[in-house]
């Protein structure tokens, strides 16, 4: 059984960092290319730090963090934090191995996109790699749109990068509008 969680015990936000550390060690190991990106943006000391705040960094009102359980094991996660007034940013979405085609991935995302809207957000934006070809057309299949880059990106991430939005405006996605 599959459950989207937040993390409120220590074990929990332990088992996210785990998670997280995994994520970057799965990127190291894609392509030559990609490993050099996260070694220029999350170097092993940043990314230490960054996993050492990430529970305050992501906190409710102005971020989110999900853990998925498979079976009461964690296999994935994903989070926000505000990136502008209005604005949320999803960062570090990974499932394991033994997640993929479990639905995990799109469960986390769903969860964290209703986060961000009953938080009062107006988009959402987020990056990921272009070798991440699943991922890609998992948030394009969610409603997620392709833009232009929203942050100075460094010259060796410049080609190699996806950039994406969501409104969250009821009247933006398609639903009917609230009377």
């Amino acid at each position: 059984m599959l459950n989207i969680i937040e993390p409120e015990t220590p074990d929990q936000f332990e088992a996210v960092r785990r998670l997280c550390w995994d994520y970057r060690d799965f990127l190291l190991a894609l392509d030559e290319r990609t490993a050099q990106i996260v070694q220029a943006f999350y170097p092993s000391e940043k990314y230490a730090r960054v996993m050492d705040n990430i529970d305050a960094e992501h906190a409710p009102p102005t971020g989110g963090i999900k853990l998925a359980l498979l079976h009461g094991e964690p296999v994935g996660c994903g989070m926000f934090h505000t990136y502008e007034p209005g604005v949320a940013e999803i960062k570090r979405v990974f499932v394991t191995d033994a997640a993929r085609g479990t639905g995990a991935g799109c469960a986390i995302m769903l969860s964290l996109i209703e986060m961000c809207r009953g938080l009062g957000f107006d988009c959402i934006r987020m990056d990921t790699g272009k070798p991440l070809e699943v991922a890609t057309r998992l948030y394009l299949s969610l409603g997620f749109h392709l833009r232009d880059a929203y942050y100075e990106t460094p010259e060796i991430a410049r080609d190699h990068l996806l950039f994406f939005e969501m409104s969250l405006f009821e009247k933006d996605i398609g639903l009917p509008e609230k009377r």
